[in-house]
């Protein structure tokens, strides 16, 4: 083999190599991400529901009358590529009635404001194939490119806590409503972003709370075995920042 064939193809090997840990770094340069979600809430304590004999699954629990609103804001840290951590901060509205469910002649009713703060772990066991493309990384790759090779699903748990205030009607006022308090949470839960483009992500999330607290609507029937829960269904934006080699942001300097 001629010495400029052979020089050639060992040039082109080191750019192969060098192209392909490029690629695999390419998450690295947009580490940090700021996080807009809203959705609705959905609350399952001790006023309302249909008693477990008449609810298999508790699916007859889900109801329009018990669905409010949340709104969350979060920044977003990527340890590895298929590992992050981020603090969260939500606001919702929980509502609990007796309206509909196994006890509607008791006639209690609450309306629950809560201000959530977290720190949750992130796992991805599916990872998009797209954010390791150096032209998707430059705005060039084609926007047909196979959704499935564009999404994300992860699991998610972490540590909260709830500082919440009720209001109820005066049924539950009379039987000795505690009007607020602070519990810890156990927000656990799946997710799943779709990557639209190198600075933006769109997803949705499901995640329960699993209180220390069965006070979250003021009350706690003598018949109860468990703490209260919550749920948000989020629909999310994100946009990714640019980081250093350093892991900070690239508008920070130092």
């Amino acid at each position: 083999m001629k010495r400029p064939t052979l020089f050639i193809l060992l040039l082109s090997g080191m750019l192969v190599v060098d192209s392909a840990k490029t690629n695999a770094q390419l998450w690295k340069q947009r580490r940090i991400e700021a996080i807009v979600a809203v959705g609705p809430s959905q609350f399952f304590g001790d006023i309302g529901g249909f008693s477990p004999k008449e609810n298999i699954l508790g699916l007859r629990d889900l109801s329009f009358l018990q669905t409010r609103i949340n709104l969350n804001g979060s920044l977003r840290y990527r340890i590895l590529s298929d590992l992050s951590v981020r603090l969260s901060l939500t606001a919702a509205m929980l509502k609990a009635t007796d309206e509909r469910g196994s006890n509607e002649n008791r006639n209690m009713e609450a309306s629950t404001s809560l201000i959530e703060p977290a720190v949750i772990g992130e796992f991805y066991f599916i990872k998009n194939k797209t954010e390791n493309s150096y032209l998707f990384s430059k705005g060039q790759l084609n926007k047909l490119r196979s959704i499935m090779n564009s999404l994300d699903f992860y699991t998610f748990t972490g540590l909260g806590g709830a500082i919440y205030s009720v209001n109820g009607n005066d049924r539950l006022n009379q039987s000795g409503m505690k009007d607020g308090g602070f519990t810890t949470v156990i927000p656990i839960g799946v997710g799943s972003t779709i990557i639209f483009s190198p600075d933006i992500n769109l997803g949705i999330e499901i995640g329960g709370r699993y209180s220390f607290s069965d006070y979250l609507e003021g009350y706690a029937s003598q018949y109860s075995s468990s703490n209260d829960v919550y749920y948000f269904l989020n629909f999310t934006f994100i946009y990714k920042l640019k980081t250093k080699s350093n892991g900070m942001p690239d508008f920070i300097k130092r």
